[in-house]
């Protein structure tokens, strides 16, 4: 969503460096990109320019900005800061710095101006990035805290190889927010809140779970193999997994190539001459006569018919590939009522 300002960030900073001496206007813009160059220099990096160390220009970073904070033109220029805290409480009152940023300008410097009234903005708290969490604004302190605690039981609350659909996982986090006001119980701020989590993510056919997983991170052939027969439902040819994944991801996807790699993998069983299901959906590995065995392990002695049955439930082959293999009397025997089971092993 994007938010239209009503202001020239770049404008208002102007004036408010106005209020530094040369070199505190010189390190401001360094730190923020303020100027031609839009990234951000490092501290030591303007140390080594101004032959002093980098916990200097810290001071001088820190002084600058306490200096602003106390000046009449930044009492002067609240109206502006009121203006994006009102866009930050619309967008749920914490929100990731990146997708703040975005929303408020696609130009690189006019973000690096906006990034800076938010440092100077005393309404404004940010949240520097961890290993769970993006860098993020806020303005609600005890808000962020319940959203915080809201992603972790969530994502404790996840399998590490589930995937959940988008308005499933959406239903669940809002059962997991407690004492949220209801008006930021809305789809799109919920979606928001999301974002904010890097143990958490979504995959190329917009599924969620947990972030580290090759079920969402897809790297490679195999990854998006998966993807694609889960997503169809039901047991798939090779070619047709190869066809499906270079229409999906837009990625070259040759048939050889891919055949190769889910006889590789343990998530797929080979079910028919060429097909391949899921494991996890309970089909099992390896020649049929193994699949017999297994069924007649688990179910006791069936008839000729119950056990084609539950074979072709298992393997796509043909009835009489199932009767040949049960013709096999050094694994199956037959007892009085016609019905197959397994002989012991002598």
């Amino acid at each position: 969503m994007a938010e239209k300002l009503s202001f020239k960030p770049k404008n208002i900073v102007k004036r408010l460096l106005n209020v530094l001496p040369e070199r505190a206007q010189a390190v401001l813009t360094s730190r923020y990109g303020l100027g031609a160059n839009t990234a951000p220099v490092t501290l030591e990096a303007i140390g080594q320019e101004y032959n002093i160390t980098r916990e200097r220009v810290r001071q001088i970073e820190n002084y600058a900005l306490a200096t602003i904070r106390k000046s009449d033109i930044f009492k002067n220029e609240q109206a502006a800061f009121d203006e994006v805290r009102e866009i930050i409480e619309r967008m749920g009152s914490v929100v990731s710095e990146e997708e703040l940023l975005e929303s408020l300008s696609k130009d690189a410097s006019t973000r690096n101006h906006i990034h800076l009234l938010l440092v100077l903005g005393e309404a404004f708290v940010k949240e520097k990035e961890t290993d769970e969490f993006h860098h993020r604004w806020h303005i609600d302190a005890e808000l962020a805290e319940n959203v915080h605690h809201s992603l972790r039981r969530l994502y404790d609350a996840l399998d590490d190889d589930e995937l959940v659909e988008e308005s499933a996982l959406i239903d669940a986090f809002l059962r997991e927010l407690r004492e949220v006001n209801q008006t930021y119980k809305n789809e799109e701020v919920v979606k928001r809140w999301l974002g904010l989590s890097k143990s958490i993510g979504k995959n190329p056919l917009g599924e969620w779970g947990r972030a580290h997983s090759p079920n969402v991170r897809a790297k490679g052939m195999r990854d998006y193999a998966y993807l694609v027969i889960k997503r169809h439902g039901s047991p798939m040819h090779f070619r047709e997994v190869a066809n499906t994944i270079s229409e999906l991801f837009n990625r070259k996807a040759h048939e050889a190539t891919c055949h190769n790699e889910l006889i590789k993998d343990a998530r797929f069983v080979l079910v028919g001459r060429g097909i391949y299901a899921l494991k996890e959906w309970g089909y099992n590995a390896g020649p049929v006569r193994e699949v017999i065995a297994e069924i007649l392990l688990q179910q006791g002695p069936l008839t000729r018919e119950e056990v084609i049955d539950s074979v072709r439930k298992e393997r796509y082959v043909k009835d009489n590939t199932i009767f040949i293999n049960l013709q096999d009397s050094s694994r199956f025997g037959r007892d009085t009522e016609g019905r197959y089971f397994i002989r012991e092993k002598k």
